[in-house]
């Protein structure tokens, strides 16, 4: 009894780190060295890259990628449909982005990324897909300055296309102008189609400008009716912009 007492007191430690290497290398087998493998998992856990924001970081990448897209393709359709005008195709009207906005006069004026360096002239008229814009007023060399028919001081001779009624149209917002009427009792109706007057000193007749929405014939000043813009306004990002000089009949102006 003696003689265990000493052994094991001379060799517990060498039992007991036996013991627990065949424990240990059992656990491993059955395990397939799943242990070991989360270990090595927490001891390196301070250093390891944080998976949950790099995978928000590469959603939010993809989101923002997604979203260039669809305003990329947003533009080129609006470019296409530009590039698509007759006038376009045979040189006699060139395609420009609008590049600048007033924030306090944001209907008034715009700035398109054109100038002189193309051949723009003040004066010359800018439409959309859907009708008139309005027309050049000042010109740089790389930038040229619209006055939209939807500025207050903008002045436009204007036709009733079924009954060719005709008055002056003024701006008021973004959305609608007013026509002032020539006539106390003109023939016009809601739904009614408003061009460029054949008259227009300043833009060539025939084009499209907008629809009669409301009638205000008993007004004091006169007979008058409000028009909603065929073009969107507030809404452009591309134009046409009719060069002077040219020879279509459909751009001809009342003056030189």
């Amino acid at each position: 009894m003696y003689f265990l007492y000493r052994w094991w007191g001379r060799y517990r430690v060498v039992v007991v780190l036996t013991l627990l290497c065949i424990a240990l290398a059992w656990s491993i087998r059955r395990t397939e060295g799943a242990g070991i493998v989360e270990l090595y998992r927490l001891m390196t856990l301070p250093v390891q890259p944080n998976t949950a924001k790099q995978e928000q970081l590469i959603n939010a990448r993809t989101w923002e990628l997604q979203q260039r897209l669809q305003e990329l393709e947003a533009r080129n359709q609006a470019l296409q449909s530009l590039l698509e005008d007759p006038q376009i195709q045979q040189d006699r009207a060139i395609s420009a982005a609008v590049i600048g906005r007033s924030a306090d006069h944001w209907w008034h004026q715009i700035t398109l990324g054109r100038g002189s360096q193309d051949g723009i002239q003040v004066g010359a008229v800018v439409a959309a897909p859907g009708g008139l814009v309005g027309r050049v007023t000042q010109v740089s060399p790389h930038t040229s300055r619209v006055l939209l028919v939807s500025d207050p001081s903008s002045r436009l001779g204007v036709t009733i296309s079924r009954s060719r009624r005709m008055g002056i149209l003024r701006g008021q917002d973004e959305r609608v102008g007013r026509i002032d009427f020539f006539e106390k009792d003109p023939d016009v109706r809601e739904g009614d189609i408003v061009v460029t007057s054949t008259l227009s000193r300043l833009f060539p007749p025939g084009v499209p400008v907008g629809q009669i929405q409301e009638l205000q014939l008993d007004a004091a000043s006169g007979p008058q009716a409000v028009v909603e813009f065929s073009v969107p306004i507030a809404n452009l990002e591309w134009v046409s912009i009719y060069l002077d000089g040219q020879t279509s009949e459909a751009l001809v102006t009342s003056e030189p």
